[in-house]
């Protein structure tokens, strides 16, 4: 198959999201498919024939390691200079229209928010993924939460503040409480709060990033992932900061953390967390694929805390680490992944 894996963007995951992008590609083209990576934001302004997909030089990128900090979102705007208007980067279209299916490696707002799926639905180009409808709902913290409240979805105590908006907490809140930008990702912008003082930096650090935030209560306990693959649950991991939580940094630098999987949970909390999974994933309209992270507090409590719908598929990426312990290697589930994304469509 001819495959594109878009990658890049101006997301503030946009270091993360090369580092899905090349290790699936060479997955892809390790299976004997004519796999290339293109940056959705920067494109690519070579030849567009069908050698494209054979020479799989289409990156225009000095450095895809992922550093400890969000990449410079300005810096890369400059690198494109006027060649071209809008948020896909030259030739991006028509080469996603030349492949058979697009594999979404993009994260964060620009890949996960439904804009870059509404386009392609009306250009009629296969991608793997949920839909725009899932992406935009499940990106917006503040809107799945009120989703969760109304489905019976345990889910940490919380509200949304808008920039220029009072966000003075109400009286059953009290600290600490979490502050995160409401469509972000990778924990960029995110802070935990400890009094008044904390609070009002956390809301300007987060209003850096976005209009509009999320603040809820800080639930202390074990933290876990839930993927779901083809609307079944995969095996659950647990995730342990070697120090404070975990934050950007903690994600994706090596030995930040810990990974369990399956995590050690009794038969019946593994049955329960993984049927909230579920439920998330239908309540959202996710489709393919998704992961859901969940807190769990010293009383055995679980309180879902979002849903990916693009989750990393990195060399420290969780997804991967569920899916291999059922048996399915990294480029079986890049595979199956498509093969899901085929029958969609």
């Amino acid at each position: 198959m001819n495959i594109i894996v878009l990658a890049g963007g101006l997301s503030t995951e946009r270091d993360v999201s090369f580092s899905t992008g090349e290790d699936v590609c060479k997955a892809l083209r390790e299976r004997g498919h004519q796999a290339a990576m293109l940056d959705v934001f920067l494109g690519y302004e070579g030849d567009v024939s069908e050698d494209f997909f054979v020479r799989n030089d289409a990156i225009r990128s000095d450095d895809k390691k992922i550093k400890s900090i969000d990449p410079d979102l300005d810096q890369i705007k400059q690198m494109r200079g006027d060649s071209e208007d809008g948020f896909f980067g030259p030739n991006v279209l028509a080469l996603c229209r030349k492949a058979d299916i697009v594999y979404m490696a993009l994260h964060g707002a620009d890949g996960e928010n439904g804009k870059v799926q509404a386009a392609f639905d009306l250009l009629g180009i296969r991608y793997t993924g949920s839909g725009c409808v899932g992406s935009a709902v499940a990106m917006d913290k503040g809107l799945s939460k009120k989703i969760f409240l109304e489905a019976g979805i345990p889910t940490p105590k919380g509200f949304s503040v808008r920039k220029g908006q009072s966000g003075d907490l109400p009286e059953d809140m009290a600290y600490p409480i979490v502050v995160k930008p409401c469509c972000g990702g990778s924990s960029v912008g995110v802070s935990m709060v400890q009094s008044a003082e904390e609070y009002e930096a956390a809301l300007q650090t987060a209003f850096r990033y976005e209009d509009e935030v999320v603040v809820e209560e800080c639930i202390k306990g074990r933290e876990f992932s839930a993927g779901v693959l083809g609307g079944e649950s995969l095996p659950i991991i647990e995730i342990i900061p070697k120090a404070g939580f975990y934050d950007y940094e903690t994600k994706y630098q090596p030995g930040m953390a810990m990974d369990v999987c399956p995590a050690e949970l009794s038969e019946e909390k593994t049955k329960e967390m993984q049927n909230f999974a579920k439920r998330v994933y239908d309540e959202l309209k996710l489709e393919v694929y998704g992961r859901i992270d969940f807190l769990m507090d010293a009383d055995g409590n679980l309180f879902c805390l979002e849903a990916n719908t693009l989750p990393g598929m990195t060399p420290t990426s969780l997804l991967p680490q569920e899916a291999a312990a059922i048996g399915m290697d990294y480029g079986t589930l890049c595979e199956k992944i498509i093969s899901l994304a085929m029958e969609k469509k």
